[in-house]
């Protein structure tokens, strides 16, 4: 039974009768009391009543924090927010559900984050769920059927190692949270389309965030990704630059007026230089010396990340390759694979990523030549006089194992609901 009105089986009844008596309290204080909205809580907690009773509780005092029932209205988020942050609703799908879109190429995570406060990115996501919550009820009513979930379309194209920007990851794992919280069963299917290679790292670092379930509704499409939107939704309802017929008024493909796309984000906008790093490790590196830290990377798609600041002075930097482990090398008989150069990273700390996408800088994976590492080597050698102190986080990211093989495109995340699409 899939545990909806009209679906339930005896026991799944049962749960839902004793449910709305444990929370007769506070139903009034709900943003809705119907039975579609009570088993919502109780699917994402597959019908165990006293686990979906806290939830639904913990999801009432978030909305008195955050003010939801007038945050549509009475809340505005920043015009840096506004103007920069892609996304928008346009359209409705054939079953009569609003459509979410993310446009990610366009977005500039660290200008948005030197611009506004993480409580803002949060507070203008709510503001945005609690709009299409009010859009499904409005379609309930036009349609005389229930509508209580939306789809979302995150147009991949321009994804980069920019968008893995450490503070926009955090902050985005918190949205992700915040809705997997207070939203449950808000989401009917995500299609994410124009996936480049670096989408498998970039799933992987926030699908922690996502119950089974959600990830279950994500669908990655392959190259016939208009032919499958159109299957879900009327040309009418899809924007043309989407494969659909629709347009602004003006005849805009793109629907501007509905769809923001986002931008690179003025320094005009920034309210601080930086976001206050937590750093993992501290190394010296003594006059005329240098440093080096070693890394493997074994698969096609990870990508070596690395974060530093020095204090005091500027340092040298570059990454190498070389064959043994452990064992010593000078820069020159090493592999070059980013030129060394000095970096006043003691007045802006730097931060850089390399992608293992190629026989240059994944040999060990490629077979070119077993065992082979990627070396980070902190130069010293030219200050004779001044050691350097170095604060470093280095990380080697994985891609997401069910999205590196191109015949695994247009499935679903997690789970067989969609397996079959797209391909």
């Amino acid at each position: 039974m899939s545990g909806r009105v009209g679906d339930l089986s005896p026991k799944q009844a049962e749960a839902l009768a004793q449910f709305r008596e444990r929370v007769q309290d506070i139903l009034p204080q709900l943003p809705a009391q119907h039975d579609h909205f009570l088993l919502r809580w109780l699917r994402a907690r597959n019908f165990n009543v006293q686990k979906a009773e806290a939830m639904l509780r913990k999801h009432l005092e978030f909305r008195k924090h955050m003010k939801a029932d007038t945050i549509t209205t009475d809340w505005k988020p920043p015009e840096v927010i506004e103007k920069h942050l892609s996304g928008g609703m346009c359209g409705y799908d054939r079953e009569g559900s609003p459509i979410w879109y993310d446009v990610i190429g366009p977005v500039d995570p660290k200008g948005l984050m030197l611009s506004a406060s993480k409580q803002d990115f949060i507070k203008s996501k709510v503001r945005d769920c609690e709009m299409l919550q009010k859009e499904c009820d409005l379609q309930t009513a036009k349609l005389g059927k229930q509508v209580e979930s939306i789809t979302m379309i995150y147009d991949c194209e321009g994804l980069g190692l920019k968008h893995l920007y450490k503070p926009a990851i955090e902050t985005y794992g918190e949205v992700l949270t915040m809705f997997e919280e207070n939203y449950p069963e808000g989401l009917k299917r995500l299609f994410v389309i124009k996936a480049p290679k670096l989408f498998p790292v970039a799933y992987n670092l926030v699908k922690h965030f996502l119950s089974e379930n959600t990830r279950s509704k994500i669908i990655v499409l392959g190259a016939n990704w208009e032919e499958v939107l159109k299957k879900y939704i009327e040309p009418e309802q899809l924007p043309a630059i989407y494969g659909g017929t629709l347009t602004d008024p003006d005849g805009d493909p793109r629907c501007r007026t509905r769809i923001k796309y986002g931008g690179i984000v003025p320094r005009s906008y920034y309210v601080r230089d930086s976001i206050k790093v937590h750093y993992e490790q501290c190394i010296s590196i003594s006059r005329g010396s240098s440093h080096q830290l070693e890394y493997e990377l074994l698969f096609p798609g990870c990508v070596l990340r690395w974060h530093f600041k020095s204090e005091g002075a500027d340092i040298g930097f570059g990454v190498f390759m070389k064959k043994k482990m452990g064992e010593r090398k000078r820069a020159g008989e090493m592999k070059e694979v980013l030129h060394s150069e000095r970096y006043n990273a003691h007045l802006v700390p730097e931060e850089n990523s390399i992608t293992c996408a190629d026989p240059g800088v994944c040999e060990s994976w490629k077979g070119k030549g077993k065992g082979w590492r990627n070396v980070l080597r902190f130069d010293n050698t030219y200050s004779m006089f001044q050691s350097k102190r170095i604060s470093l986080s280095v990380e080697v990211l994985l891609p997401d194992t069910l999205l590196q093989s191109p015949k695994d495109r247009g499935r679903a995340l997690s789970g067989p609901e969609l397996g079959a699409v797209g391909q």
